[in-house]
């Protein structure tokens, strides 16, 4: 018998073997797909790589417009690690000192470019804002390590990780010509252009602020004999060059005066203290009326001036009070031949007269 097994569809037949062709095409569909993966993801790759290059051309504008924002507006970034103090500096904050650009820090070397008064500041904010996780703004001078003066704007802000403080950090800016601007503005409010005296608001004000405090003793109000006629005979420019001589002779007159101002066109204010009693006063004014007895000399003149003095003693009443009494003794001192004073008396005020010293 025939070997081969019964089968009620006829004789088995071998698999069918895959159709010519089928397989590469299967092969190559994986490839291309393959491909196009890859394709897609080089053009992600490019469209990022892209990004970061148009992001790191901005950074690097931002960056270069930074840079020149801070060194026209002269102001650097600072940091200190904390508690190991060791310093960080941007190119500014270099110049500012003086040192190269790069120079190794040294924190306890830098801190001697502060003189004693901005150190003695700068420590007690730094130590309460490290103390209490916050910030400080100060306005301290520096000597350059060149030898030059500077004022710097200090700002600082405490950084933690964990309540606990790692390091501080801020900005140092140049205000040098914003202090000088603000002391002369400072200076022409408060003082006379002409004299250097100070002028009548800063006058003012230091009689307002009398008080236990600050207490004063007497008001002398002083007016020039003879400066009208000096300054209708020779001219404004003689005249103002005698008023500054009589100022400056003035002032140097009154070393223990609470404050020498001038008040008027030819008037002037000085205020003693409370320490000096009626004698010591009357002397102060002997003085002044001595030294401006002596002659002027002054673009090849010799002038001759004099001086009326009013004296009010502080006492109860106001500030407005001691003035109006210096006045009052003062027109008294005119009315009995200038080149003299007089001090006003409670009692002879009420009857509008003044009594002799």
């Amino acid at each position: 018998m025939s070997d081969t097994p019964y089968n009620p569809k006829g004789p088995a037949r071998p698999p069918a073997s895959p159709r010519r062709g089928e397989g590469g095409q299967d092969a190559r569909s994986a490839e291309r797909r393959r491909d196009a993966a890859i394709s897609k993801l080089k053009a992600e790759l490019a469209a990022q790589a892209a990004l970061i290059a148009g992001q790191e051309v901005a950074l690097a504008h931002s960056r270069k417009i930074f840079d020149r924002a801070s060194v026209a507006a002269r102001i650097g970034v600072w940091e200190c690690s904390l508690p190991g103090e060791q310093l960080h500096w941007t190119d500014v904050v270099y110049d500012l000192f003086d040192l190269p650009r790069g120079a190794a820090l040294d924190r306890s070397e830098i801190i001697k470019c502060y003189p004693a008064e901005s150190r003695k500041a700068l420590d007690t904010l730094r130590s309460r804002a490290i103390a209490e996780r916050s910030g400080f703004t100060l306005d301290a001078e520096i000597t350059t390590f060149a030898g030059h003066s500077r004022w710097i704007r200090i700002t600082a802000t405490v950084e933690c990780e964990a309540d606990v403080p790692v390091r501080i950090f801020g900005m140092k800016q140049d205000i040098t010509e914003e202090k000088i601007l603000s002391d002369q503005m400072r200076y022409l409010a408060e003082f006379d252009a002409m004299t250097g005296l100070a002028n009548r608001a800063r006058f003012q004000a230091r009689l307002a602020q009398a008080d236990a405090s600050r207490p004063l003793g007497a008001l002398l109000l002083i007016d020039l004999d003879g400066f009208k006629a000096v300054n209708d005979t020779f001219g404004h420019v003689v005249g103002d060059e005698c008023l500054k001589a009589a100022a400056e002779r003035l002032a140097d007159g009154c070393g223990e005066a609470d404050l020498v101002a001038r008040v008027g066109g030819d008037e002037f204010a000085v205020l003693l203290g409370s320490h000096l009693d009626r004698a010591a006063v009357s002397g102060v004014a002997r003085e002044i009326i001595d030294g401006m007895g002596k002659p002027f000399a002054v673009r090849g003149q010799s002038l001759r001036l004099g001086a009326s003095i009013g004296i009010a003693f502080a006492g109860a009443g106001s500030p407005c009070d001691l003035f109006a009494q210096a006045d009052t003794a003062l027109y008294a001192a005119k009315a009995a031949g200038r080149n003299t004073f007089r001090i006003f008396k409670a009692e002879a005020g009420a009857k509008g007269r003044s009594a002799a010293a």
